[in-house]
């Protein structure tokens, strides 16, 4: 229950998850430029920036530089790159809210990326096709973790149907199979890497939404360590605890106190489970007002 009152902490904020990760891709990705820009204008000889953080082909080149199967997922190559990246993970990092929580957003766009690189590198260095090109390839990009989310969500919700311009009104598996068909059928590009990324991300959707379904969540390891990083930079987690204070009382008085404070959380708790229930089959826009404002009331809590 706990858990899952967090998770609807952070929808209800106004910079939700996946607003957070665009802004951590723009800013990456404009930070980068502006760094070029000055190395180019004052002409000055420094190690290739770009590829530290670009996730080698080589498996030699990834052992030099194990920390890019991270990075490079933040990583763009350009203005377009970035902006169709960012667009699709608006658009479906909140379509999938509707029906998952913001930590799996979260543990998914690290796993869809982390399976899309290992995918590109094993391609890369096992098939014939590759061999000329994995000295000096590298990968960057979104993408792989983009296609994660695209895919569990259609999974979770295949008849979902979504407004496309020009097209119209789409299924959503329709629209997943026919991206995933155009990375396949894309394999023998130029860009052949960048695809074969995407179809480990998709994958690792996939993956992901059918263990959650048998009750296995594939991004628990994941947000442990995120969310045990970012403990570091809270005040609360250096503060010295004070010492606990223990009060003796047997009185009749306060244990029928204790029975009806814990009797009323124990009827919140239920009531907040058969809403999140509701919201997890119907939506969000089958709850009723006073529905939303118990959820909102819960997420303050």
């Amino acid at each position: 229950m706990g858990h899952i009152i967090a998770d609807l902490k952070e929808t209800f904020r106004r910079g939700t998850i996946f607003i957070q990760l665009i802004y951590i891709n723009v800013g990456i990705f404009l930070i980068g430029t502006l760094i070029n820009v000055f190395l180019r204008l004052f002409e000055v000889s420094t190690p290739d920036i770009f590829g530290i953080f670009a996730l080698p082909a080589s498996f030699i080149g990834f052992m030099h530089q194990p920390w890019s199967i991270f990075t490079y997922m933040f990583m763009h190559a350009g203005i377009l790159h970035i902006l169709f990246n960012m667009l699709w993970l608006y658009w479906f990092g909140s379509l999938f809210l509707y029906f998952f929580s913001a930590k799996h957003l979260r543990g998914l766009y690290v796993l869809g990326g982390i399976c899309g690189g290992l995918l590109y590198m094993i391609a890369y260095n096992v098939f014939p096709l590759f061999s000329s090109q994995v000295v000096g390839s590298t990968l960057v990009g979104a993408s792989a973790s983009v296609l994660a989310i695209v895919a569990a969500t259609a999974y979770r919700e295949p008849n979902y149907r979504v407004q496309l311009f020009l097209f119209g009104a789409i299924r959503l598996k329709y629209l997943a199979l026919v991206v995933i068909g155009i990375d396949v059928l894309s394999i023998t590009s130029s860009n052949a890497g960048g695809h074969i990324a995407h179809l480990g991300g998709a994958l690792a959707g996939l993956w992901f939404a059918t263990s959650l379904n048998k009750g296995t969540d594939l991004t628990s390891w994941i947000n442990w360590i995120l969310d045990g990083f970012t403990s570091l930079f809270h005040k609360k987690t250096w503060k010295r605890k004070p010492k606990m204070k223990v009060h003796y009382g047997n009185s009749a008085t306060g244990r029928e106190k204790d029975y009806d404070y814990n009797a009323h959380k124990k009827a919140q708790s239920d009531e907040v489970d058969r809403i999140l229930e509701k919201l997890k089959k119907s939506g969000y826009d089958s709850l009723t007002t006073e529905e939303k404002k118990s959820l909102f009331d819960a997420s303050k809590r």
